[in-house]
């Protein structure tokens, strides 16, 4: 037998490495998504507790299986639209018992019936709102009271269990921890230090040419696309906390004014994907790029650090303006390059400062004055 290609087993130590890399971040991943949504989970817990034991030991209802799922189903692992989610439940679940016991009651039990009550219950409960849990609610008790629980005063039951719950849920989603009202700038936090690490990324690149290694950030910086997005779901989650808990409403504008974050954000973090892109290309094509924008690069990566550790700490980031305001004097009066990759190289750099100025708090217009023209500019 021949002896293995070393070139082969090489590739293969190194596809086995990225496979063990890629199983210890989904651990980690899946970790860190348990832990941010345990409170929701053990609220959610308590809340089924109660609202079973409210209607069975106090309204005293023999089996108000319902109440707890409508506690749960109300409040759900996200603060987003709960008192929403709280009025769909009830309102739907009202809308399916009365449609099912009136139609059993005309046509009695069975197949057809089953699929006309649906169909009747749905359209009612479309009819007065196009939530689609209302309307989803609406058919799941349509089908329920007309397959386990035909009879009237048994219906009724599941209209209070329902009651129980939503109420259950209802207090309960006005207790709620400053968490949420955090997170937006814990992931404002992460957006912008991730810009920080895929600018560091960018200096790498200009000084060493590494055409690989380029590769591999513009596969990273393909991957940011879920940071914003987790951005926008923890300023949404904060706002619906502020509207819910009489508790947080001292906070909604420090996170309205968080929420007018994303978009700079946003930008930045598309120009800094542009940016590292545009690296990876140039380093293939083996042009070169000033060795001034790598300094450039790290500067405002060190800027946008500055940015990161100030919003992790719970500040607008209005402090980290002076850095910026420094990194953008530097963007014109660097050397400027013959090859147009390059050139876009600077710019997208500089559209990243306005970014970054415009998420300080600065005026987007006043933020793109802020950078002076390039040298040998002569427009």
């Amino acid at each position: 037998m021949s002896p293995p290609d070393p070139t082969k087993v090489r590739s293969a130590l190194a596809a086995l490495d990225r496979a063990r890399t890629r199983s210890r971040t989904s651990w980690r991943q899946r970790w860190a998504r348990l832990r941010s949504r345990s409170w929701q989970i053990g609220q959610c817990a308590v809340a089924a507790a109660v609202a079973w034991w409210f209607a069975k030991d106090v309204a005293g209802h023999p089996a108000p299986f319902f109440a707890p799922v409508a506690a749960v189903v109300s409040l759900g692992i996200s603060y987003g639209q709960r008192l929403q989610r709280v009025a769909e439940v009830t309102i739907g679940v009202a809308v399916g018992v009365f449609v099912s016991d009136l139609l059993i009651h005309v046509l009695g039990s069975g197949p057809w019936q089953i699929g006309l009550i649906v169909a009747l219950a749905m359209s009612a409960a479309l009819l007065l709102d196009d939530g689609a849990l209302l309307v989803t609610q609406s058919a799941v008790q349509a089908i329920i009271v007309s397959t386990l629980l035909p009879s009237s005063g048994d219906a009724f039951l599941r209209w209070t269990d329902a009651l129980i719950g939503g109420g259950v849920a209802l207090v309960a989603a006005t207790v709620v921890p400053r968490a949420p009202l955090r997170r937006p700038r814990e992931r404002a936090a992460v957006v912008v230090r991730k810009v920080a690490e895929l600018l560091r990324g960018v200096a790498t690149g200009i000084e060493g040419g590494d055409a690989e290694g380029a590769l591999v950030r513009l596969q990273d910086a393909r991957a940011t696309e879920v940071l914003v997005r987790d951005l926008q779901i923890a300023a949404d989650e904060g706002l619906s906390v502020t509207a819910s808990s009489p508790f947080r409403v001292r906070h909604k504008s420090d996170v309205r004014s968080l929420r007018e974050l994303i978009e700079p954000l946003d930008l930045a973090l598309r120009n800094t994907r542009v940016v590292v892109r545009r690296v990876a290309v140039t380093t293939h094509l083996g042009y070169p790029v000033p060795a001034s924008y790598a300094v450039l690069a790290r500067e405002l990566a060190a800027a946008a650090d500055a940015m990161g550790d100030e919003l992790a700490a719970g500040l607008q980031a209005v402090a980290a303006q002076p850095a910026l305001l420094e990194v953008a004097r530097m963007s014109g009066e660097v050397e400027r390059s013959q090859y147009l990759s390059a050139e876009v190289v600077l710019a997208q750099l500089r559209s990243i400062i306005a970014d970054l100025l415009a998420a300080t708090g600065m005026d987007p217009m006043e933020a793109t004055e802020a950078l002076p023209p390039p040298s040998g500019w002569d427009g």
